[in-house]
């Protein structure tokens, strides 16, 4: 009889990662400013589910939540730095983790990149940074992105950092204000053995 895996857990907050010249740390009050230079920007408003305009208020509202969906413990939310140190330095994007299905092994991953940091391959370190983590600290299944096929950006970084486009129907979501959303799912597997 083969017992069923445990359910995915989020590791006790404060948490932080690193490697690849790179320093994740959970967003704080005081990242709110930075949040807003980041995010309100056009391609962000374009590619992500972000608010637009992204302002102080849209910023605290964004802390909020992903407080709560830490608390609750269906997702984790990193602050892009590249601070060697480890004290964290100036945010430069965001990387999180979104627990998926039952038993929340299967684990999706978004990021956004501020514009004045793109080109840098930070998207790609943070997404093999956060994939590593899904699979040694959440046990994850598999990992997910889910990218508009239009965004070309985003489809390179998908490759980049060892995902698949899926051999499945793009999903359809419906914003608020009836806009519908294709996305592809990409996929990144586990190696067998590991």
């Amino acid at each position: 009889m083969t017992l069923p895996a445990a359910a995915a857990v989020l590791p006790e907050p404060p948490f932080t990662l690193a490697g690849a010249g790179l320093f994740l740390r959970e967003w704080t009050e005081e990242d709110v400013p930075v949040m807003v230079q980041l995010f309100d920007e056009p391609e962000v408003a374009r590619w992500t589910p972000l608010s637009s305009p992204f302002d102080r208020d849209a910023a605290e509202r964004y802390l909020g939540r992903a407080r709560a969906a830490r608390e609750a413990g269906t997702r984790i939310q990193f602050a892009i730095t590249e601070d060697g140190t480890g004290a964290g330095g100036a945010p430069r994007g965001e990387v999180l983790a979104m627990l998926k299905g039952d038993d929340g092994r299967d684990v999706e991953l978004g990021y956004a990149i501020g514009a004045a940091h793109r080109g840098r391959g930070l998207a790609v370190r943070s997404v093999r940074l956060l994939t590593d983590f899904s699979y040694t600290v959440l046990g994850a299944r598999r990992v997910v992105l889910r990218i508009e096929p239009d965004n070309d950006a985003s489809s390179a970084v998908a490759r980049r950092s060892g995902f698949a486009a899926a051999d499945l129907p793009f999903e359809i979501i419906e914003e608020k204000d009836g806009t519908r959303i294709e996305l592809r799912v990409w996929e990144h597997r586990r190696p067998l053995g590991e």
